[in-house]
């Protein structure tokens, strides 16, 4: 197709770059944005998605990625979020094998390498979406925006919002999703080298394969077949909606649906609905047990039982993702728990703002369907397109989200915002032609800022305490930004500082921060409060197996063993797989001489989890003390297989040896505990009396 060249584009405030170099600049700048991240802790939900997810650890089979969810949880469990994401996984298991373990630097490193790709690729997307799909008469492709596509990506490239998804190594889900989603486009796009009337259906099927392939990365890859259906009807038709609607709802001259027909567009959307339907069924069939639960904490809007109190929530929540596009200094790691308060009147003066967006999208759409100008039409629908499109999976029409905001949606969304601005900078430089310094020292001031934000804003990803800290003074109602510094001082050793920061986040009836209330109320002594802030959580969530093993080791320490193996029978039958659990109720009835019931507790322990070495560890002791030795000295040699390393392990087993009386495998495995850990208790007064024994069994032989 040919389209005249961009009257707006030379007037652009910016150096006409070749496309190698406008590339290397696009890299550059979003390179410069990130790259202090690249040595930053795993923070925030990395501990759940990557340090606590067996899917990366390579001795976990790798058919798991396929069956559990993002988060390790197997699909089919009612407490699983439903978010499948295997191949994002896959990227991190790999991670994880080239590391050789739990590295964050090369998991970091990844990310700000994908934002640099997607960043360079923006410029072919934007140039496509603002000048068309254009080829000189040796095919190849032309960019009639030059100037325009380069700032675009520049303005993408620098986004601050777009730290959370490359700081934060769980947004490798977004930046995949955006990735693959941009290569479906563009595969789309070849499928009309041919000319306008031409088309192949193989680039079209490989275009639906690759929206398939982002689905695997992230849900919200669903949305690319939108957008190419409306740049089949935009640019490949050049139809002009306004003008179709017109004559439809007029009459007064029949749509041309058989020029529809013959151009083939009927048929390519036809395949773009059959595509996308049966990926959508495919997804919904993956989920299993339905769509993923959340409480109110997470969404309370959702949870309004008013509908129209229900709709201006969820606008007053566009409003702010607006704001957080066109102002990104307002950043959060979490927007939930209290930090945006419902709207529960008219005289609330927040309503301002949902009425103020709806204008300007209003005025925008108008904009792009009845200006007369077919380049602005064009360019601001794209941007509309790019704008909308990718939110709605974030957008609560369709089904409910487990969050207020979520920065990290935004990461696609946020090149429709880069397309307006660029158009903005453009109309601005061809109408303000005597103020063009003035255009071209805003426009880099701009950029310059959007720099120096991404800079400071990935500096303060780099560790939860800045993370957690940044987050009080954006949303200091917020349960979980007071939770989470809370358990970061905690962590460190400040429990008495923890406090305080746990008691304003059980404001909204937190059920991890009583919990986490109750674990520093027990390291300081406060029992009785650590009980009744234990039993709290349970109350607000009554599902909450962590609770109740928190709860039972409570009980341990004060000797109530009854009520603690009832706290850990609750947590295992609500969470079958709670190893710690199942680990404790062994121990303690050891402890306490019920060995039979021990042995009966720990076998069925290894039916749910037959490689936990720690349970076959605590089993083999309980059967040592019956004088099972035989049966012993099988758990503790599987136990040796999984993790050789433990040096309890082997102590304990040469203890079993000794007393069997197989003295020799008894000095072999005490000498290998020693050489892992000279200062076990107890481990050197046991070899030394060994030593003496088979001393004497030698003077006596001799």
């Amino acid at each position: 197709m040919v389209l005249s060249e961009l009257y707006w584009d030379h007037h652009i405030p910016l150096p006409k770059l070749g496309p190698l170099q406008s590339r290397l600049v696009t890299a550059f700048v979003a390179l410069v944005c990130f790259i202090n991240s690249y040595d930053g802790d795993f923070v925030f939900d990395d501990s759940e998605a990557i340090i606590n997810n067996k899917d990366l650890n390579p001795d976990t089979p790798l058919s798991n990625i396929w069956k559990n969810d993002f988060w390790g949880s197997n699909l089919s469990s009612n407490s699983s979020h439903k978010s499948y994401r295997p191949l994002t996984v896959l990227t991190f298991r790999i991670n994880y094998l080239l590391a050789g373990g739990l590295h964050p630097i090369g998991f970091h490193m990844l990310n700000v390498a994908l934002h640099c790709v997607i960043s360079v690729l923006m410029i072919d997307v934007f140039a496509i979406l603002i000048g068309g799909l254009v080829h000189d008469g040796r095919g190849a492709k032309l960019s009639l925006s030059p100037k325009a596509s380069f700032l675009a990506a520049l303005f993408f490239a620098s986004h601050p919002v777009h730290t959370e998804s490359v700081a934060g190594i769980v947004g490798r889900a977004d930046l995949l999703c955006a990735l693959f989603f941009q290569l479906s486009f563009l595969v789309y796009c070849k499928a009309f080298q041919g000319g306008d009337k031409k088309f192949s259906v193989l680039w079209i099927f490989g275009s639906i394969l690759l929206c398939a392939v982002a689905m695997l990365c992230k849900e919200q890859g669903i949305t690319v077949l939108g957008v190419n259906a409306a740049y089949d009807i935009l640019m490949v038709c050049n139809l002009n909606i306004y003008e179709l609607a017109h004559q439809l709802l007029s009459r007064r001259k029949s749509a041309d649906i058989g020029g529809l027909v013959r151009s083939g567009l009927l048929m390519r959307l036809a395949l773009l609905f059959l595509g996308g339907s049966f990926l959508l069924y495919a997804r919904w069939r993956i989920m299993g047990t339905g769509p993923p639960s959340f409480t109110e904490v997470d969404n309370p809007a959702s949870f309004a039982e008013n509908v129209i109190l229900r709709i201006v929530n969820y606008n007053y929540y566009y409003s702010l993702n607006a704001w957080l596009l066109l102002c990104p200094w307002w950043l959060c790691f979490d927007w939930s728990m209290g930090c945006v308060p419902l709207i529960k009147s008219a005289t609330d003066w927040r309503i301002f703002w949902p009425l103020l967006l709806w204008c300007c999208l209003m005025g925008l759409v108008y904009q792009a369907l009845c200006s007369q100008d077919s380049n602005k039409r064009r360019t601001l629908t794209f941007g509309l397109v790019l704008l909308v499109i990718p939110f709605l999976p974030a957008s609560n029409l369709f089904f409910r989200v487990g969050f207020v905001i979520a920065e990290r949606v935004l990461y696609l969304s946020s090149a429709g915002y880069c397309l307006i601005l660029a158009y903005a900078v453009g109309f601005c430089s061809c109408h303000w032609k005597k103020h063009k310094r003035l255009l071209r020292a805003a426009t880099l001031t701009l950029l310059c800022v959007n720099v120096a934000r991404s800079a400071q804003r990935s500096q303060q990803w780099r560790s939860e305490q800045s993370l957690f800290a940044s987050a009080l003074s954006v949303c200091p109602l917020n349960a979980k930004v007071h939770y989470n510094v809370g358990k970061n001082l905690a962590d460190r050793g400040n429990q008495s500082a923890a406090v305080k920061y746990y008691r304003e986040a059980v404001r909204p009836d937190f059920a991890a921060a009583w919990m986490n209330l109750g674990i520093v109320q027990n390291s300081l002594k406060k029992f009785d409060k650590a009980e009744q802030s234990y039993w709290n959580a349970i109350r607000f969530r009554k599902k909450y197996p962590d609770c109740y093993y928190n709860l039972g080791r409570l009980y341990a320490d004060l000797n109530r063993s009854i009520d603690a193996l009832n706290a850990w029978r609750n947590a295992t039958m609500l969470k079958p797989d709670h190893s710690l659990a199942w680990n404790n109720m062994v121990i303690l009835l050891d402890n306490t001489g019920n060995l039979a019931q021990a042995e009966l507790i720990g076998k069925e322990a290894l039916k749910i989890l037959p490689k936990d070495h720690t349970i076959m560890f605590s089993l083999a002791n309980v059967l040592g003390k019956q004088e099972k030795y035989k049966e012993s000295e099988g758990f503790f040699l599987n136990a040796l297989k999984i993790n050789p390393n433990v040096a309890s392990c082997h102590g304990n087993l040469a203890v079993l040896y000794h007393r069997w009386g197989k003295l020799d495998l008894a000095k072999r495995h005490y000498e290998l505990s020693l050489r892992l850990d000279p200062s076990a208790p107890g481990t050197k007064e046991n070899y030394n009396m060994l030593k003496r024994k088979l001393e004497l069994r030698q003077r006596t032989v001799g």
